[in-house]
């Protein structure tokens, strides 16, 4: 019984997993590049956490609605800790969110979002958005009339190709809008920022360190803050 039940979750839906894994995995890289430069540390950190994040989360298992991977609102809220105190308090900030959050679920706080109103839950999200957008509008200033194109031809994949009858259900619209977009850039040779113009892409796999911070009251009081904000978003 267990077998099968191991089997079923794991091989039970390969094709959408599939396209769903390839849509991640490329729409992934410029989304972690870009939340990087808003937390204020190397592209490079946010590829590496989202990689990770990734990996375990598929082995130890998720939930329905949990983002596992870089998110506009948790970045937001590591920028002054960055600035401040150094990628090391981010570290120390990131391990300590993990204890208050398994801590939460030991308590089952997570029964506490039932008394949170719809309305606060989408202004949450609709700021979120905001922002994000926010973030992307220096893309789209002072540039060529090419990026202008590429994106309206983006939008419409992604919106118009659902629509068609049978195909159109079957293959992910932002699979095709990234594929296609991205081979017509490669086939004409458009002058348009890419992904690797944002950061230097690594080449290597991570390698992972200790946060080198002091163990001592002062470090806590720095990172706790943060670290309950982080946990609570």
């Amino acid at each position: 019984m267990l077998f099968h039940s191991t089997r079923q979750q794991w091989l039970g839906n390969i094709r959408a997993d599939l396209l769903a894994g390839i849509v991640v995995a490329l729409a992934l890289i410029p989304e972690a590049i870009a939340f990087s430069i808003i937390a204020g540390v190397d592209p490079k950190v946010g590829l590496y956490a989202s990689f990770c994040i990734a990996v375990i989360i598929s082995i130890v298992g998720g939930r329905p609605g949990m983002i596992s991977a870089a998110t506009g609102a948790m970045a937001l809220l590591m920028v002054t800790l960055v600035k401040e105190h150094g990628l090391q308090y981010l570290l120390a900030a990131t391990l300590l969110t993990g204890v208050l959050q398994i801590a939460a679920g030991y308590l089952k706080l997570g029964n506490l979002m039932s008394f949170v109103s719809r309305s606060v839950v989408t202004g949450f999200v609709n700021a979120l958005a905001i922002l994000i957008f926010m973030a992307q509008l220096p893309e789209l200033t002072n540039v060529t009339w090419h990026v202008y194109a590429m994106t309206a031809a983006g939008l419409g994949i992604i919106y118009l190709f659902p629509l068609l009858p049978v195909i159109g259900k079957t293959i992910p619209s932002p699979l095709i809008c990234i594929v296609v977009l991205t081979g017509v850039a490669l086939l004409i040779g458009l002058d348009i920022r890419t992904v690797g113009d944002m950061g230097q892409l690594p080449d290597t796999l991570p390698i992972f360190l200790w946060p080198d911070v002091p163990l001592n009251l002062d470090t806590l009081m720095i990172v706790l803050p943060y670290a309950v904000s982080l946990a609570v978003v």
